[in-house]
């Protein structure tokens, strides 16, 4: 759901005054909830800010080929681990929300082998997909909950 950057930035401030407006309120249970829902869907980048930041953190090991944060998207140009030479990884992250939830996260990753001097496409692990979810929603939660309270 991407918006353009004038409406996205209208929605960013509404929501703000909006925000504003109900801590002024009296600071009830009910208040504050709102105030947090409302501040975890506040960006003005068209796709939730949390997700986002949370993503280019914790892919900040790997040079990056293309972020596009109108549309959600991150992908790393491939990445070698020291360690490891003769295997290389590329990983894509789609943010497909401005809502701070699990379904509105996708990591993808492509990973080779070198063999007899070629890169070769060899499978990765549906563990390490899901590890580097759990990664960035982990440390999504922990930016939401840093700037909330």
């Amino acid at each position: 759901m991407a918006l353009t950057n004038a409406s996205a930035f209208a929605r960013a401030s509404l929501l703000g005054l909006a925000t504003l407006g109900l801590a002024a309120c009296g600071g009830g249970n009910d208040d504050r909830l709102r105030a947090d829902i409302a501040a975890s869907q506040v960006t003005a980048i068209g796709v939730n800010a949390y997700l986002w930041r949370a993503s280019l953190e914790t892919l900040s090991f790997a040079p990056l080929a293309q972020t596009d944060s109108a549309g959600g998207v991150i992908v790393t140009d491939w990445y070698a681990n020291p360690n490891s030479p003769n295997e290389r990884v590329k990983i894509s992250v789609a943010i497909l929300d401005q809502d701070l939830r699990a379904d509105a996260l996708r990591v993808g990753a492509t990973r080779q082998v070198l063999t007899n001097g070629q890169w070769v496409d060899a499978p990765v692990q549906a563990a390490t997909v899901q590890r580097l979810e759990d990664i960035i929603l982990t440390q999504a939660r922990d930016l939401r909950r840093s700037t909330v309270n």
